[in-house]
Formats: C-alpha cells, structure tokens, sequence
C-alpha cells in the first residue's frame, strides 16, 4: 500500500478547510503509486487527491511539477490541476511533508493494453510534448545518461544476485549507449514514465495523464522510447511490433518525427530499457525487506534490453520509412 504518511482527522479536517471545498465527506488512501501518500478525499464539493511527498521527491523540485501540470490544464491537455488554497498556495505542508491537493480524474488505466489503446497513448504523448513547448521552467533529467554510471557504481558490487554476468552487462551497455547517445534532437517537457497505469482511458478515449514527478527537458523522442519499453511487450516479454507501429502512427498524427529522431530510435530505446533496467536494480537490492512497497522485478529489462540489442533501424519498430 502506498501510504507511508497517515493523516488523521484532525490534521485534514482545517487543511481541506482553506481551500474552501466545502465539508470532507470521506478520506481513503490509495494502494497504487510507489513514490508519495496518496489519498483520496470526497467533500460536498466533489473529489480530489491528496499528495504527501515522501524523502524521494526534492521538496524544491516540486514547484517544476506542479507548475508544469498547471500549465498543461490551462492548455486544455487533460491532467490532474493542482489547486490554490485561499492564500494562492498550490503547495503546502501536512504531517511534516510537503502536501499538494489536485483535481481528481475519472476513468481506469488498462492492465493489458490493446493495439488502439497504445495508438491513442502515442497521441496523448505527442499532445503532452505540443503543450509543454511553452513551459518556461527547465529541469534536467537527472536519470538521463550522465546519471547512469553513478546509478551502477551504487549496486554494481550485487549486479550478480540479480542475474548472472548483469555486472558486466551493464558497465559494456552504458559505455556503448553513452557513445552513441544522440544530443542534436529535438528536445522539451517530456514526461519520462508514462507506463499504462500513468495514463487513464474513459468511453475509449484518453481521459488523464497522471504522475508528473519524473518530468523534464529532455529529448522528445526519448520519451517515445520509453513508451514503447512501457507499453509494446508482451507479459512473455517478447515485443509486439503492431502495438508500436499503432503507438508511433497515433504519435506522428499529431507530431511528426524527424529524420534523425527516426534514425535514432533504436539507441534510444535501448537507453531507456538501460535506465529502468539501472533503477529497478538499485531499488531492488537497496529497499529493505519490510518496506511497505515491494521493488519491481529489473529481470524483465534485460529481455527488453536483449531485444533493442538486435534492433538496427525504426523498421524494427513498426515505423514507416518518411
């Protein structure tokens, strides 16, 4: 359950009170998220989600991302609206962390995506990408390449107790990768983990994209490659090419790609199964065994890793020569 911060009546009670959204009517906690303590709060008014940012959020980060998803609701980009308090506050504290309260989002994400599903998040994404060109708030992705070597050296000692030789794996990937990493692209907000239970769907259409706190400038096309990591392999971990083609045909029907982000896609799809790959391996040999939000599995990045490893051109992915 991700709830790591309880809330009592008490302290909620004057909290949802300056906002002046009416009585509280029922407060829930939510069991999905790995990051922060979410909840979710019901007054006369109508239902929000309460967010406590826990110790892996930099407190001076948050006014990037609450920013950028003020700025994307005011451009009619369906997310989640952070609120202002009577003061003007979009940003709080309660229980001793910080503390944002937003607009709450109908609709479901889907646990197995179909070809359309993925076509109309390739869409969503490159609207996201449209929306923040006129975010003037930067912020470098910390998890991007330069990152990634440091990230290793944190683990690399126990890289074997996850899969054998992964040690020797990874310091060979992020060499080649790095070398070839291209920097003259394209380049924006991105949003940097938009898996599928980031994005929520509503009588077939996109109805949300939530969970802004990986976002960033960084480079666009990089963010498609981490959707295709995300959403175009199978529960056997082989890759479904019709799911990407769809993905990257509902992308270019809104912004067209490039020819050298076409020519980049396979290096950038294998960095981005690097950097999750990199990420689930620390936290699954550093979280301790009582924690209340279990690791993901990082086995599953070395199959997607071994498959971008064979990728030549975009052709592997399904996209369409220009």
């Amino acid at each position: 359950m991700a709830v790591y911060t309880e809330v009592s009546d008490e302290e909620l009670t004057p909290f949802i009170a300056s906002y002046g959204l009416g009585e509280v009517l029922s407060f829930k906690g939510i069991a999905e998220g790995v990051e922060n303590s979410n909840y979710i709060v019901v007054t006369s008014e109508g239902r929000y989600i309460l967010t406590l940012y826990e110790k892996r959020v930099a407190p001076e980060e948050l006014p990037y991302f609450l920013g950028l998803m003020e700025h994307l609701a005011a451009t009619g980009f369906a997310c989640p609206t952070p609120l202002r308090d009577r003061e003007g506050r979009n940003l709080r504290e309660l229980c001793g962390r910080p503390a944002a309260l937003v607009s709450f989002l109908e609709g479901l994400w889907v646990r197995r995506p179909k070809v359309e599903h993925c076509q109309l998040a390739g869409a969503a994404l490159a609207q996201l990408h449209l929306a923040g060109q006129s975010f003037d708030m930067r912020r470098a992705n910390s998890l991007g390449p330069t990152g990634w070597r440091p990230l290793f050296e944190g683990f690399a000692d126990r890289a074997g107790e996850i899969a054998p030789d992964l040690s020797e794996t990874l310091a060979s990937e992020i060499g080649t990768i790095v070398s070839q990493w291209p920097t003259a692209l394209p380049d924006g907000v991105i949003h940097a983990d938009l898996f599928p239970d980031n994005l929520f769907f509503l009588d077939g259409r996109v109805s949300g994209v939530i969970d802004f706190y990986f976002a960033c400038n960084d480079l666009l096309a990089y963010d498609i490659a981490i959707c295709l990591n995300a959403w175009c392999f199978e529960n056997d971990l082989s890759f479904n090419v019709t799911k990407s083609r769809a993905m990257l045909r509902g992308y270019q029907s809104v912004r067209p790609l490039e020819t050298a982000e076409r020519d980049a896609l396979p290096v950038l799809c294998r960095g981005a199964a690097l950097r999750f790959l990199l990420t689930r391996s620390f936290d699954w040999l550093h979280t301790p065994k009582e924690a209340l939000v279990k690791p993901r599995n990082p086995s599953e990045y070395i199959r997607r890793l071994r498959f971008h490893q064979t990728a030549r051109t975009a052709g592997a992915y399904g996209l369409e020569t220009a």
